[in-house]
């Protein structure tokens, strides 16, 4: 049985195909750059039109080329935190918001939770812009139009093609709005949203699979009766394909952004486990969540720096970075754009220091590139007392394969951790089939986790 696997992440929507072993089968990838629109004044939009037109070419491309013959399950990883409000005919009246917009803010009438420590340990979240307790009333008041429901990017790309697109558990619990052990919208948060039931999408039950409209299922025929499993957050199939699926084994992962998580049992309507107050937890499934802290800046300050300043280029630049300890950067502020929930600096906090005339851009770089190091370090530690023992960290993400440096200087400022490395390529679509084929069990046997690279490359750095 062959896998369509969907990537559908902030800056490329993917599609690949994965064999009965999950592993890729080669040549079997279609990819589409997203345009993401961002400005200094914490803009950080998707258009969902254009997004599904991607998501549609990568399906034609994989469909012209042969790959979807032997398809017989669609597995999806989507990003986390996107909302998109819609009007009366089920059209978007606006941009998509992504994670990366810090513009909402509590309009000046509202308050927060009653009990802000309940409300956190209930949804896992805060009343914060990143959620939709803050998002959706400030997209009324900025929506040109009547607001008629809200959905999420991957819920409205998914409606368009498929007969059926309620969100996922996992998808429900990344907008702040679900209560964790319940699995419905919590009452409290929607209040503060001032959102009413049928405003918000339909929940998508464990055993939930969707199936093409007739009109897509004419222009792929070989899909017409393949099942589609429920979309997962980002971040727990990256966790999920990295090998990190119990309490001994953290995921650091460097992608765009950069986030440290670790996945625990806890089933649906069961007492949930205290979390910890600068720890966010979202579900996985009914049956799993993944507890942790993400971060704005990642791989997206090495692109900034890349375009930005004269570095040199491929193995040239590793080697100038091999030149220097670790530390050897220059002090950086990296909050370039803003924070993630639970803190409010607002995108442009961004700050180089130390500099001289004597300055050269590699070390601008390696500063960037440490300060994502060592923001992770005091929240590693807060996930590693909800289970009262250190963990092993395993590093992945595309910024982790490209530089053996970036993983040396992990490993440093994690000690004395073993921090190792996960070679799979494709963490976060493994992680999206394993899931849906309930084979989370196979997730470390099949991460090809290495024992040596990263303790090699920070005794060398």
């Amino acid at each position: 049985m062959n896998i369509l696997a969907l990537d559908l992440g902030t800056s490329s929507v993917r599609g690949l195909v994965l064999d009965s072993d999950i592993q890729a089968v080669p040549g079997a990838l279609a990819r589409r750059r997203v345009e993401l629109t961002v400005d200094d004044d914490g803009t950080g939009t998707l258009d969902g039109r254009g997004y599904l037109a991607c998501l549609i070419e990568c399906l034609d491309e994989l469909s012209e080329q042969g790959w979807l013959r032997e398809v017989e399950l669609v597995a999806i990883s989507a990003q986390w935190h996107s909302v998109l409000p819609l009007g009366a005919d089920g059209e978007p009246l606006g941009p998509v918001l992504t994670w990366l917009d810090t513009r909402p803010e509590p309009l000046p009438a509202q308050a927060g939770p009653a009990d802000p420590d309940a409300f956190h340990q209930r949804t896992g979240t805060w009343w914060h812009r990143c959620y939709w307790s803050v998002r959706l009333p400030w997209l009324r008041a900025h929506s040109g139009s009547p607001v008629a429901r809200f959905t999420g990017l991957v819920e409205y790309a998914l409606s368009q093609l498929l007969d059926d697109a309620p969100m996922s558990m996992s998808q429900a619990s990344g907008t702040g709005l679900l209560d964790l052990r319940t699995l419905d919208w919590d009452a409290e948060a929607c209040a503060l949203a001032g959102i009413e039931g049928d405003e918000l999408p339909e929940l998508a039950p464990a055993d939930w699979r969707g199936r093409l409209r007739p009109a897509y299922a004419r222009r792929w025929p070989t899909l017409a009766r393949v099942r589609w499993a429920a979309p997962l957050g980002d971040g727990a199939a990256s966790n999920v394909g990295s090998g990190c699926v119990d309490q001994t084994r953290a995921a650091v992962t460097v992608g765009t952004s950069s986030a440290v998580r670790l996945l625990q049992r806890m089933p649906a309507y069961a007492p949930l486990a205290p979390l910890p107050a600068q720890l966010w937890r979202y579900r996985v499934d009914h049956d799993h969540v993944v507890t942790g802290a993400a971060y704005s800046s990642g791989g997206n300050l090495f692109a900034w720096a890349d375009r930005e300043l004269r570095l040199p280029a491929g193995p040239a630049l590793e080697a100038a970075l091999r030149r220097l300890p670790p530390d050897g950067g220059r002090p950086a502020n990296i909050g370039f754009g803003g924070d993630r929930p639970p803190g409010d600096r607002r995108a442009g906090s961004g700050e180089l220091r130390g500099l001289s005339f004597g300055t050269t851009a590699v070390q601008l770089l390696a500063g960037l590139m440490y300060g994502v190091c060592e923001q992770v370090v005091g929240d590693l530690a807060a996930l590693e007392s909800t289970v009262s023992s250190p963990v092993e960290v395993v590093l992945g993400g595309g910024a982790m394969a490209a530089s053996p440096w970036w993983r040396g200087a992990f490993a440093t400022v994690l000690a004395p951790r073993p921090v190792r490395f996960g070679r799979h390529p494709e963490i976060g679509a493994t992680g999206a089939a394993l899931v849906a084929c309930g084979r989370i069990g196979d997730a470390v046997a099949l991460a090809d986790i290495s024992q040596t690279d990263d303790q090699s490359s920070a005794a060398t750095a």
